[in-house]
C-alpha cells in the first residue's frame, strides 16, 4: 500500500533516459587528461569521487559518450562489483562512463533527480536490487531490469520536499566527516613529530635511548577461547583479537566481550596486546592496543607485550602502532593467512625517552586527541543512523512533509 496521492512505478517512467555504459573496457592513458572515466569504485556511500579516477584521451572518450554524455545531476548506478550503489553527478566536465554502470537522467517534469537517488538507496529498492541480481555466479543486474526498478512516488513537489530534507542530513555528515578527516591528520602529525622526538613538549630535554623490545617487554600469548564459552552475559571479561583491528592505538576502556571460561592467560596493568593473524594485511596486525585495565582473560591468536620495568603503555602503544607499523608488516608471513609471532618482534628496536613523566606527557596529548575523535565518530555514526531511520520514514510516505501551497 502507498499513501494517498502517491503512485508506485517503474523508475524507467520517472527518467528522460537510462544511458547504459560501452561495454568493454576503455583504452586509459598513465598521465592526466580532461577525460575521466567512473568506474564502479567511485561510486560508493552515495557519492560519486571524479578525483581518484583512469584518465583516457579524448579520443577515447568521444567514443564512450556517443551513447550520451554524462550531464550535472545524472544519477550513476552501479550493475555489478558491487550491485546496487548509486550517486548524484556534481561535476560533468570530461566524464564518461566505465563498465558495469548505468546512468539515469530524470525527467524533471515528473522527478526530482535527488529524490530518485535517495529512493535507490531505500530498503524497498535495495530489495528489489537483490532480487534482480540473483542467480549468477557473479552478482549483476541487467540494463533492462535497470529501468524496471519500482518506485514509492510522491508528487513532485513533496519528492523535492523530502529530497531537501535529506540532503541537509548528508550536508550535516559530510562536515562531520570533514572534521573527522582533519582531526586524525592533526592526529597524525602530533605522532610524527612526539613519538619520533622531533618535537618535544615544554619541560623535557635530553637524547631517547634505543632499546630491543625484548629488553623491554616479557612475551606471551592469549588462550584461544572457544565460541561456546564467549556468552552475552558471561561471568568474565576478555578480548578477542578480532577486536584490535578496530582499535588503532586506543585504549581499551569498555570491553564489549564476555565469557564463561576462567582459564587462559589473564591481563595485567600496562600490558599491550597485538592481533597476530589476519587475512587481510600485514599492516593490520601493527594495531596495538594497550589494556589498562588487569584481570581480563586474552583470547587466542594475540601477541602480549607485559613490561619488565615502569613504562607507559598509552605511550608505546601509540608507538608501536603508527611509527613500526610498517617494520611490523614486513615481519609477518604468509599468504592467505598472515602471521605474526612474538619471536618476529623481540629485535625490534625503538627509541624512547629515558624519563618516564615525557612519555606519560606524550601519551596524554594522544589520548585528548583520541577522545576528539571518538566523540566526532560517535557523532558521525549517530547521524548516519537518524539519517537512515528518517529515509525510512519518508521514503515510504509514514511520515508525511508539509508542502507550501505554492509550490504544491
Amino acid at each position: 500500500m502507498v499513501p494517498e496521492g502517491w503512485v508506485r512505478k517503474p523508475i524507467k517512467e520517472a527518467c528522460q533516459s537510462i544511458i547504459d555504459c560501452v561495454n568493454k573496457t576503455a583504452p586509459t592513458v598513465d598521465y592526466m587528461t580532461p577525460f575521466k572515466m567512473i568506474r564502479t569504485t567511485n561510486v560508493r556511500n552515495g557519492r560519486i569521487d571524479t578525483n581518484d579516477v583512469k584518465y583516457a584521451d579524448e579520443e577515447t572518450y568521444l567514443q564512450w559518450i556517443r551513447r550520451g554524455a554524462p550531464k550535472k545531476g545524472d544519477i550513476i548506478f552501479t550493475r555489478e562489483a558491487p550491485v546496487g550503489e548509486a550517486g548524484v553527478l556534481e561535476h560533468e566536465e570530461g566524464v564518461f562512463l566505465g563498465q558495469r554502470t548505468v546512468m539515469y537522467r530524470t525527467d524533471s517534469r515528473k522527478a526530482d533527480n535527488y529524490f530518485v537517488f535517495y529512493s535507490l538507496q531505500s530498503t524497498f529498492c535495495q530489495r528489489q536490487i537483490e532480487n534482480l541480481s540473483n542467480g549468477g555466479t557473479v552478482a549483476h543486474v541487467r540494463v533492462p531490469d535497470c529501468g524496471e526498478i519500482i518506485l514509492n512516488m510522491p508528487p513532485l513537489p513533496e519528492q523535492k520536499k523530502i529530497a531537501q530534507i535529506l540532503s541537509t542530513w548528508d550536508q550535516a555528515i559530510t562536515a562531520t566527516e570533514r572534521l573527522l578527516e582533519n582531526s586524525q591528520q592533526r592526529k597524525k602529525g602530533l605522532m610524527q613529530q612526539l613519538l619520533t622526538g622531533k618535537k618535544r613538549l615544554p619541560g623535557f630535554e635530553g637524547e631517547w635511548a634505543e632499546a630491543r623490545l625484548d629488553e623491554l617487554f616479557a612475551f606471551k600469548k592469549g588462550k584461544g577461547l572457544s565460541k561456546s564459552a564467549v556468552v552475552k552475559n558471561g561471568n568474565y571479561k576478555c578480548v578477542l583479537y578480532g577486536e584490535l583491528y578496530t582499535k588503532y592505538g586506543e585504549v581499551i576502556r569498555e570491553v564489549v566481550s564476555r565469557c564463561d571460561d576462567q582459564d587462559g592467560l589473564v591481563s595485567k596493568k600496562g600490558d599491550i596486546l597485538l592481533p597476530s593473524s589476519t587475512t587481510t594485511s600485514g599492516i593490520d596486525l601493527a594495531n596495538a592496543t594497550a589494556v589498562v585495565e588487569d584481570g581480563i582473560l586474552l583470547g587466542g591468536d594475540i601477541i602480549v607485550l607485559r613490561p619488565k620495568s615502569q613504562h607507559d603503555p598509552i605511550f608505546f602503544s601509540h608507538l608501536l602502532t603508527h611509527i613500526k607499523k610498517y617494520e611490523i608488516a614486513s615481519r609477518a608471513q604468509g599468504i592467505t593467512i598472515i602471521h605474526l609471532y612474538g619471536s618476529d618482534l623481540k629485535d625490534l628496536v625503538v627509541k624512547t625517552p629515558v624519563c618516564n613523566a615525557e612519555q606519560k606527557a606524550i601519551s596524554e596529548v594522544m589520548t585528548i586527541a583520541d577522545s576528539g575523535i571518538e566523540a566526532l565518530s560517535r557523532r558521525l555514526a549517530c547521524l548516519k543512523q537518524e539519517k537512515k531511520a528518517l529515509m525510512q520514514q519518508l521514503l515510504t510516505g509514514k511520515r508525511r512533509v508539509q508542502v507550501d501551497t505554492e509550490a504544491a
